[in-house]
């Protein structure tokens, strides 16, 4: 049971030498994958210099995996992309102006950007964005145009558009952020945002819909907390009421489930690594997001681990669990290379 397959980790660094701690993460650990960042929050580069560089940087990546790594990417398109023009790659236009106009137009963008991602060996975009534009105050969703609009139907026909364009360059993508943060009036990065008043049941809709036409690859979970979904108080990612109930059962999902980054404040301003990544799994989370760019934790991985094995020695939770987090895993994995189809189909909303 390889349970470093369920944590995606940043890291500092434009190449990866034989001295970098996560050369043993992956060749040692197992880790599931990486999430590559341009900048730091202090502006200084992370990962991403150049085309050139990139692709050296992943390739070298794939070549110490015994398995396929999942090498993903926030490349939503305008304020929201790694891959940006002062680096020498394409412009993108955000969610917001795509959204605004023809669905052919989405499907261009995304065609171009899924080739962009595609030369530069990234196998997962997190992205669409299927958040409704219900807040123009909401500091993290519509200030950066990061949603389709706010109807369903609307963000359903443009995120397919999306998710079609990047499947045909054999990419996966990632619907964020459940249960909904479009209606949001403060940012998960600073804080616990609770949601309780603001949020619509029909902030489900995307989600509903989506998976109906056959849009399963993964969903990222939000660090939103609400209290009449969840009376206990647990932000969605640690909630195994919005996770294992809401998602998993009612809405059917049968995808790879991802946290948002563990280290924003929404999280480690109330829990410590150990006690986030043991209620995330315990709420149903398949795949753990350590950005390593808010904190710096060499040991996350090992960590990580060691808090997954406890709670199996402990038996508060069943190792078929666990395969079943890793069944899902490996299953996405082998969309990207094409062994299994994605089964997608079309959505019945008309252009």
């Amino acid at each position: 049971m390889n349970i470093g397959q369920m944590f995606l980790l940043g890291f500092d660094g434009c190449v990866v030498d034989r001295d970098h701690w996560l050369t043993r993460a992956i060749e040692r650990d197992g880790l599931g994958g990486v999430i590559l960042f341009d900048r730091n929050v202090d502006g200084s580069v992370q990962n991403i210099r150049s085309a050139d560089q990139l692709q050296e940087l992943t390739g070298r990546l794939q070549e110490m995996a015994q398995e396929l790594l999942l090498v993903t990417v926030d490349q939503e398109g305008g304020g929201v992309c790694r891959l940006k023009e002062r680096d020498g790659f394409p412009a993108s236009v955000s969610a917001a102006k795509l959204g605004s106009g023809p669905v052919t137009g989405t499907m261009a963008a995304a065609t171009a950007m899924a080739a962009t991602l595609a030369e530069n060996g990234i196998n997962v975009n997190l992205a669409p964005v299927v958040d409704l534009d219900l807040n123009p105050d909401n500091p993290i969703i519509s200030r950066y145009g990061r949603s389709f609009g706010a109807s369903a139907d609307q963000v359903v026909l443009h995120a397919a558009a999306f998710i079609d364009a990047h499947h045909d360059r054999n990419i996966a993508c990632c619907l964020k952020h459940f249960p909904g943060h479009g209606s949001a009036g403060s940012d998960s990065h600073s804080g616990f945002v609770d949601i309780s008043r603001d949020w619509q049941s029909y902030e489900l809709d995307p989600y509903r819909q989506l998976f109906a036409a056959g849009y399963t690859d993964a969903v990222m979970t939000a660090h939103v907390l609400h209290r009449g979904l969840d009376p206990s108080g647990l932000p969605a990612t640690l909630s195994p009421v919005i996770v294992g109930g809401m998602l998993r059962r009612e809405l059917g999902f049968s995808g790879v489930t991802m946290t948002d980054d563990l280290q924003m404040r929404a999280i480690t301003d109330h829990y410590g690594y150990r006690e986030a990544v043991q209620r995330a799994v315990l709420a149903g989370v398949d795949l753990l997001t350590v950005g390593n760019n808010l904190q710096r934790n060499r040991d996350a991985l090992t960590l990580g681990i060691t808090a997954i094995r406890e709670l199996l020695d402990k038996g508060r939770i069943h190792a078929d669990s666990i395969s079943a987090s890793l069944a899902r895993i490996a299953t996405l994995k082998q969309k990207i290379q094409g062994e299994v189809p994605w089964n997608s189909g079309k959505p019945t909303a008309q252009p």
